[in-house]
């Protein structure tokens, strides 16, 4: 079965943690009014629009199949190009040569429960990581651990799943440590100092969801100290792999000032990359930005333009919606142009 070409990374949720935390929204902050002189706030947060902690979880690299040598790694080419059933074909092979082949075992996990080359089956999906974590293998120990807090293709089971969590993380799997976070905060016991302590150490393995997290912790003083510098160089670091919640966040503190040196034209930037990726809050700012010709070019249309887009997906703006009840009717016509050309046929 031939697809598109894919970056071997199991898409596994990070557990079903969708509302957690206080007010920490990913894509925080609603629409604020423009101050007298003109200036645009954008520092006020919660917004209506995103409650919660959405954990934005960003896949997890698949592992290398086994040690080099001839063949060794056609199962997990096969992947990588989209030729899933021929991935599947290699998969078992090497398995036919080493029943403890344990990361050809995830990789048909990861095929079965994705349905890529096969019918999807969660059940099975889980039968094949439940096999390779009992042989300690770290990416299927994470993956039965997110069924198992799921209850997909499996009972659901916390306490089984967090011990897999902890299996995983004492090996170093940055996704795992992310998740005990997110564990230490879920409950009626919410301790922010562990959650914070894992955030860090996810991040420091590389996963950008714990940069993110901790981030919010120190702008929060959330199980740390509150420290806005440190808030935003973890900040800067999601945002540098492009989470459009961390951009938003982190062209906020630029704009402001928080944390690091204000930079108005490099704010504007981040909300653009974005809203281009059709971020509400970053369209909000961005419409604002324009209006005000704050580190960008003013520009009424395009503020029109982006103003829509975010009103579209529920973001409101009293402000801007004055604003464009006064456009003229030639205006108007472009702005809708420009919302078209936007949106797409």
């Amino acid at each position: 079965m031939m697809g598109k070409r894919h970056v071997l990374r199991l898409r596994m949720a990070p557990l079903f943690a969708l509302a957690l935390l206080f007010a920490l929204a990913p894509a925080l902050a609603c629409a604020q009014s423009l101050a007298p002189s003109g200036s645009p706030s954008l520092s006020a947060r919660p917004s209506p629009v995103a409650t919660g902690f959405l954990p934005l979880y960003r896949p997890q690299p698949m592992p290398d199949f086994g040690p080099a040598g001839p063949n060794a790694d056609l199962a997990y080419a096969a992947y990588q190009r989209g030729y899933f059933r021929t991935a599947l074909q290699e998969a078992m092979k090497r398995l036919d040569r080493n029943k403890a082949d344990t990361a050809a075992m995830t990789l048909v996990g990861e095929l079965f429960k994705e349905g890529f080359g096969v019918r999807r089956d969660l059940a099975e999906a889980a039968r094949w990581f439940r096999l390779a974590a009992e042989r300690g293998d770290i990416q299927a120990q994470f993956a039965l651990a997110v069924a198992s807090l799921s209850g997909t293709g499996v009972p659901q089971d916390r306490a089984a799943a967090t011990a897999l969590l902890e299996k995983a993380a004492a090996a170093g799997h940055a996704g795992a440590l992310f998740n005990l976070g997110i564990l230490a905060i879920d409950g009626d016991k919410q301790d922010f100092s562990r959650a914070a302590d894992f955030f860090r150490r996810a991040a420091e393995g590389g996963n950008v969801d714990g940069a993110y997290s901790l981030a919010l912790l120190y702008r929060e003083g959330r199980g740390v100290m509150r420290d806005n510098a440190a808030a935003a160089r973890w900040m800067k670091r999601a945002a540098d792999e492009r989470i459009a919640a961390a951009e938003v966040e982190y062209a906020i503190m630029l704009f402001n000032g928080e944390g690091v040196a204000r930079d108005e034209a490099g704010a504007a930037k981040l909300f653009l990359r974005a809203a281009y990726r059709n971020n509400p809050v970053a369209m909000n700012r961005l419409a604002r930005l324009y209006l005000a010709g704050r580190g960008l070019a003013k520009d009424e249309i395009e503020a029109m333009k982006w103003h829509i887009l975010a009103r579209a997906v529920g973001l409101n703006d009293e402000r801007l919606d004055a604003t464009l009840k006064g456009m003229n009717i030639r205006d108007m016509a472009i702005v809708e142009e420009r919302v078209r050309q936007f949106v797409g046929p």
